[in-house]
């Protein structure tokens, strides 16, 4: 009997181990001594795509770099597809850092797509927020869009391995280990909360992944307008103040009650000062010329190829709806997108599970 165990003991520690890794949240780097790959597990999702030691030699059209960085208002980064025409929820895990400069081993994004911007630096989080020509960098131009964060149901991040640093927040590139960004839409949002702060993890949440920009990321969205600024601390994502006076947490529903058509607030948009106005030709008077390789379907990850399914639902007055990924109560797999009506460019994001 002994060595009937001895010998089951030695298959199972053979047998590969799904998830066993510190969650990537958790983990923290040096942007000047990265890992090649900062993901090293293995699962559902397979393993890393990208890598996260980027640089010269790294980048260009089709850069995998997977670690990103936020500044200032002419150098910050966005996640987007490896491949054209993709629908942002289908490649989550695969997605691969674009950039506004050189220099950062990535892709870079091209010039005009970005249409109307505002970087704001708070106590405690950095932000950008706008409008895009998304197509221009591998989203496909009907996508409603998703969510992309440092967590997802197996806490590996979405992208796999995807890492984020500013120097925004003093003493040199700083991880910034909470963070999430929502593309889709036409609109953009990206926010890294600065570690040393008490409620990072507060400021950049992740479960709210199916309210979108709005909710998640309020500013002042305005087309056509480069404003780099000073601010105000938003409310916590799904915090809010009701008519009574009385501190409420939103609690967003199930995937499987089917699309959110009400929200029963609306998020308060932080006051901003010391607003400095850019021109876009001088904020990326080196960016690339935009090249858009047509294609007649939207496709999945440079990697696999995944089914997905349109769902409609019904609208919400003056918002989008989009796949979202990444939180920790969804399931690690592909999602599905839909689209409602438009109000200046914020998304609202209403996910479905496959």
């Amino acid at each position: 009997m002994p060595s009937i165990l001895a010998a089951v003991a030695v298959a199972s520690s053979l047998l590969p181990i799904a998830f066993a890794q510190v969650p990537l949240a958790s983990q923290h780097f040096t942007y000047s001594a990265l890992p090649y790959q900062a993901d090293t597990g293995t699962g559902e999702r397979g393993t890393q795509t990208g890598y996260n030691i980027c640089n010269s030699t790294t980048e260009g059209p089709t850069s995998l770099c997977q670690t990103a960085i936020i500044n200032s208002i002419d150098d910050f980064c966005l996640w987007g597809p490896p491949e054209p025409n993709s629908l942002i929820g289908n490649v989550e895990g695969e997605s691969v850092a674009w950039c506004t400069q050189a220099g950062h081993g990535t892709r870079v994004i091209p010039k005009g797509a970005i249409t109307g911007l505002q970087f704001m630096k708070t106590p405690d989080y950095v932000q950008v927020t706008g409008f895009i020509k998304q197509d221009l960098i591998d989203i496909a131009a009907d996508d409603s869009g998703g969510e992309l964060d440092p967590h997802g149901a197996d806490q590996r991040g979405n992208p796999l391995g995807a890492l984020l640093f500013s120097n925004a927040f003093g003493n040199g590139y700083t991880q910034a280990v909470e963070w999430h960004n929502f593309m889709g839409g036409g609109t953009f949002c990206l926010k890294a909360c600065d570690p040393a702060g008490a409620h990072a993890a507060d400021y950049c949440q992740h479960v709210f992944d199916r309210i979108g920009c709005q909710y998640n990321a309020p500013a002042a969205y305005v087309d056509g307008t480069f404003l780099s600024c000073l601010g105000d601390n938003q409310d916590f994502p799904g915090i809010y103040t009701d008519a009574s006076g009385a501190t409420i947490t939103y609690q967003q529903p199930a995937e499987s009650l089917g699309a959110i058509s009400t929200i029963p607030y609306t998020a308060r948009i932080p006051a901003s000062s010391s607003c400095t106005t850019y021109e876009s030709a001088s904020l990326f008077a080196n960016a690339p010329t935009a090249s858009v390789v047509p294609t007649s379907s939207a496709t999945g990850s440079a990697s696999t190829t995944r089914a997905t399914t349109r769902v409609q639902s019904s609208t919400v007055t003056g918002t989008r709806s989009g796949a979202t990924s990444g939180n920790s109560t969804n399931a690690a797999s592909p999602r599905s997108v839909a689209s409602f009506g438009a109000f200046v460019g914020v998304a609202l994001f209403a996910a479905a599970a496959l």
